[in-house]
């Protein structure tokens, strides 16, 4: 700690007790972490005709199926880490009573890791359930500096009613410390940065650090200096990969910053200067704070939302020019399903660089991706009804041999 900052250390062999192997650590490392991603609108897959075509599930159960036709190709190299469960309905997102019909987009989130079917009121009397990240985080993330971290790409700070009798929080909030607690998520990739490696304990402080053009491991340069001479040259090589990739983290956040403060138009006017206008370099910036938080064990739990019900955003990079939401009312018609098949095999493209970051870290006598369980999925089946049968999911990971 030097002048307000804080660096989280990787996990390093000296950090083993003298004269102790691995396995007398692993009770204490070994820990599963999870990530828990939603994505709103369901998938083409989950369609009526959209299931035949095996748009989103594989014919085949067991090992051997077959990605070709779905929009989970991407993982083809993740098929081994990968667990596709299909037909499952979230029946708790469905309207219960008339006046509830039409609600669907607007409390589909807060049931996605509740399964609690939400209580309808606009005011700040909400009600749903204890999220499965919280319940994750009341077991194994007690002993980490974070709790848990939610962290969202779209914006979805947004207070009031949103429709058909429904609050936004309900819109806006998959990860619920109680009932009646859904907690704050992070949109600043600069925002988690700090928040990760305690840049500045005041506002003044990391404003300062900034203005000082200064990386956060500038601060801390003496103390690492001294601990690398004490380290074996495993522990250095992994020592210097693991700040590299702080201070990489730092000068991509700062460049995203610099081109949305040059004053140049921007195709997301409303977003904070730290948030990047390419959906793909949001992501994986988001991603790579995330496995960060994970190697220096600052937190075990993630929960993290792709995009909010009802969003317009057009997803270029998927060979699609239809907004979201327009493209997942496709009105049954099969071209306009598989051009919303698009989009949903350009988000799952997104997991390949999140399995593969986890998988390259080693702790102890394994790599993260092993010791993690990933959930994505969505709380909507078919969008076009409004349905919440045959919803995606899929499941990543070994969760430290769990799975």
């Amino acid at each position: 700690r030097s002048a307000g900052a804080t660096v989280a250390l990787p996990f390093l062999d000296a950090m083993l007790p003298a004269g102790r192997g691995w396995g007398r650590a692993a009770a204490v490392m070994d820990k599963p972490r999870l990530i828990a991603i939603e994505q709103s609108h369901g998938a083409a897959g989950c369609t009526d005709w959209g299931s035949t075509q095996n748009l989103w599930n594989p014919a085949e159960i067991g090992r051997d199926f077959d990605l070709s036709p779905t929009s989970l190709t991407p993982l083809e190299p993740f098929r081994d880490d990968l667990t596709i469960i299909s037909n499952t309905d979230i029946r708790m997102a469905q309207a219960f009573i008339p006046k509830e019909i039409g609600g669907d987009h607007f409390r589909s989130s807060a049931t996605f890791l509740t399964q609690a079917h939400v209580k309808q009121t606009e005011g700040s009397d909400v009600y749903a359930g204890v999220s499965l990240d919280q319940l994750f985080a009341q077991r194994f993330g007690q002993e980490t500096p974070i709790p848990s971290m939610q962290l969202c790409i779209e914006n979805i700070n947004q207070a009031g009613g949103c429709a058909y009798g429904y609050t936004c929080v309900y819109t806006d909030s998959i990860s619920w410390a109680s009932p009646t607690e859904p907690l704050p998520v992070i949109r600043d990739p600069r925002v988690a940065f700090e928040q990760l490696f305690g840049a500045g304990a005041t506002h003044e402080e990391r404003t300062n650090r900034r203005l000082a053009n200064r990386s956060i491991l500038d601060w801390v340069v003496g103390q690492i200096g001294e601990l690398k001479r004490g380290l074996d040259p495993v522990d250095r090589l992994r020592l210097d990969q693991y700040l590299e990739n702080v201070r990489e983290m730092e000068r991509r956040v700062e460049l995203v910053e610099a081109r949305n403060t040059s004053g140049e138009a921007r195709e997301l006017p409303e977003a904070p200067a730290g948030v990047p206008d390419s959906f793909t370099e949001h992501m994986h910036l988001m991603f790579d704070l995330q496995v960060l938080a994970f190697q220096t064990d600052m937190t075990r739990v993630f929960s993290f939302k792709l995009g909010r019900d009802s969003s317009a955003r057009v997803y270029p990079e998927s060979g699609s020019e239809t907004p979201f939401h327009p493209a997942s009312h496709h009105g049954n018609v099969e071209e306009n399903i598989i051009d919303f098949a698009k989009i949903n095999t350009y988000h799952v493209g997104m997991l390949p660089y999140l399995l593969g970051k986890l998988q390259a870290v080693q702790e102890g006598d394994n790599n993260l991706l092993e010791k993690t369980m990933v959930i994505y999925g969505s709380p909507m089946g078919d969008p076009n009804v409004h349905n919440h049968l045959r919803v995606p999911f899929l499941v990543m990971g070994g969760a430290n041999g769990q799975m």
